[in-house]
């Protein structure tokens, strides 16, 4: 008796099955690194981790801040860089935790709020004006008060931390490349010394000899104003020469007279503004180009990287 064949199955051939496990292979590979990246987004977003940052902060008194990522950038300038100082030596420098960065300079009016009007009585200007006219230790003051108005933690930002806030990734002299002029910042508005922007800043309706209202320029990536001109912003840091290696979160806080100050102004010249320039005033100078904005730290590292007051 004759049996039936078994019905035959139909074969792949060689070369479809490879392709076939090929094919599987990549399917698999791609869905593994779309979990792996979805896992660590979701171990590490701010919000889940239960260290939730938002982007941009208001204080109670209305100041701005946006938060700065940590991260690693080239502090000081390259050789060939036009009007190079011999103290931008450039060196790694590495920003370890992210910090709040206050979007303006301190206004008049933000000065007022603090600090009220007697002690203000000398200093004029519109409430949207920074505000100018003040020491490195009267800062300290403002910083003391504001702290306890608020119940946060501000403090100078450290030279590093301005630097690296007013480049926002850039390599170049000026955030927006290596060139400035008198519709990216305010600068050179002096009648009696440097005044390339005086006819321009006229006919905007900005006011010759002195610094522009907050926010008239375009800010930089990070959402930073006047990182470039406008008013020189004092610093934590008392004075020093650059490390020549690689640093981590520097700070020259030892005592000393001399304060950085950063960022020019509108009183004097185009490559004063760069982001690399240093300079400094004594503590106790009150200079009628001279303001300042602050850093407001994370409330998980306020007892760690509070500055001396």
């Amino acid at each position: 008796m004759m049996m039936d064949s078994p019905r035959s199955t139909p074969r792949i051939s060689t070369t479809c099955r490879r392709t076939f496990h090929v094919h599987v292979r990549r399917k698999m590979a791609f869905l593994n690194r779309l979990l792996l990246t979805l896992a660590l987004s979701f171990l590490y977003d701010p919000a889940v981790a239960g260290d939730a940052q938002e982007k941009q902060v208001v204080n109670s008194l209305g100041m701005e801040f946006v938060l700065i990522p940590a991260g690693t950038f080239i502090m000081g300038s390259p050789i060939d860089e036009v009007h190079r100082g011999a103290s931008e030596v450039q060196h790694p420098v590495t920003i370890t935790r992210s910090f709040y960065m206050q979007t303006t300079e301190v206004t008049v009016d933000e000065w007022r709020a603090v600090m009220g009007r007697r002690f203000f009585a000398r200093k004029k200007g519109a409430g949207d004006m920074p505000v100018v006219k003040v020491s490195w230790h009267d800062c300290k003051k403002f910083i003391r008060k504001l702290n306890l108005m608020t119940g946060d933690l501000y403090a100078l930002p450290t030279e590093a931390q301005w630097e690296y806030a007013a480049r926002a990734g850039s390599e170049t002299a000026y955030f927006w490349g290596g060139q400035i002029d008198c519709t990216r910042a305010m600068f050179a508005n002096n009648s009696k010394k440097y005044n390339a922007c005086i006819s321009a800043n006229r006919s905007s309706t900005l006011d010759p000899d002195g610094p522009a209202p907050v926010k008239r320029y375009a800010p930089n990536a990070w959402g930073l104003f006047d990182m470039h001109g406008n008013v020189w912003e004092w610093c934590e840091d008392h004075y020093n020469r650059y490390a020549v290696v690689s640093v981590v979160d520097p700070c020259e806080t030892e005592s000393g007279k001399d304060r950085i100050r950063r960022g020019g102004s509108w009183y004097g010249p185009g490559y004063s503004c760069r982001s690399a320039n240093r300079a400094f005033g004594h503590a106790m100078s009150r200079l009628q180009n001279t303001g300042f904005r602050l850093v407001r730290l994370l409330p998980d590292r306020q007892n760690e990287t509070s500055q001396p007051q």
